[in-house]
């Protein structure tokens, strides 16, 4: 059940994304959820940010998923025909090198393998961060439990360039476009915590205000 306190003067027309028929109607009675005030004071991050990037985050992660799939299959069936034809042996007797061929194929489908699963977990961990933040928005979670169990994790190793180029362009694009919105939500992260702290003061005199009102008006 989502916790109310009175209203007065809390600029929340002035919140981008925010719906003002919700804030007609909290200024209709007079109260308004708590976690409204928080939003009022986070005006670098607000619902409409964080759906937009939410759901980009969804298809960047649909469209990663898929294409790495078809990679590893497209190889997986390249290996099968050079393999039945005798295409690797020839290859091999041809270089003088054994089996060096074969085994620099191998290498490579373990190295697709890791990036496939390091630019999914990295979309995976800026999904769960714009879920929290939703739920947070939503009235679902309380300031406290989003700084606590909220946070993006912190360094999240980068994909190395030296196998990144080896991917087909769409590909490498892909994981380009993961790396870039995880930089993004790092900013949205620092600034959001940064205000936050620095922002104590304007809520614990909102609050006051808030208090007094509510004196005045018993």
């Amino acid at each position: 059940m989502q916790k109310y306190t009175a209203l007065q003067h809390v600029p929340l027309r002035n919140v981008q994304g925010l719906n003002t028929g919700l804030v007609d109607h909290w200024l209709a009675v007079g109260r308004l959820p708590a976690y409204a005030h928080a939003m009022a004071l986070m005006p670098s991050l607000n619902p409409r940010i964080v759906e937009a990037l939410y759901t980009e985050a969804l298809c960047l992660a649909d469209n990663v998923r898929a294409r790495f799939e078809r990679l590893r299959q497209s190889i997986g069936t390249q290996t099968s025909i050079e393999a039945s034809t005798g295409a690797r042996i020839g290859k091999s007797i041809a270089t003088g090198t054994g089996t060096s061929i074969g085994d620099g194929e191998d290498l490579h489908r373990v190295q697709i393998s890791c990036e496939a699963l390091r630019t999914t977990t990295r979309v995976m961990h800026c999904l769960a961060w714009l879920l929290n933040h939703r739920a947070y928005f939503a009235g679902e979670l309380s300031e406290l439990q989003l700084r606590r169990h909220g946070r993006l994790i912190a360094n999240f190793p980068a994909s190395e360039d030296d196998i990144v180029a080896t991917l087909p362009k769409d590909v490498r694009e892909l994981v380009i476009e993961s790396e870039r919105l995880y930089q993004r939500i790092q900013r949205l992260e620092q600034s959001w915590r940064t205000t936050g702290l620095s922002g104590d003061s304007a809520v614990r005199r909102l609050r006051e205000r808030l208090s007094q009102a509510v004196g005045d008006a018993a």
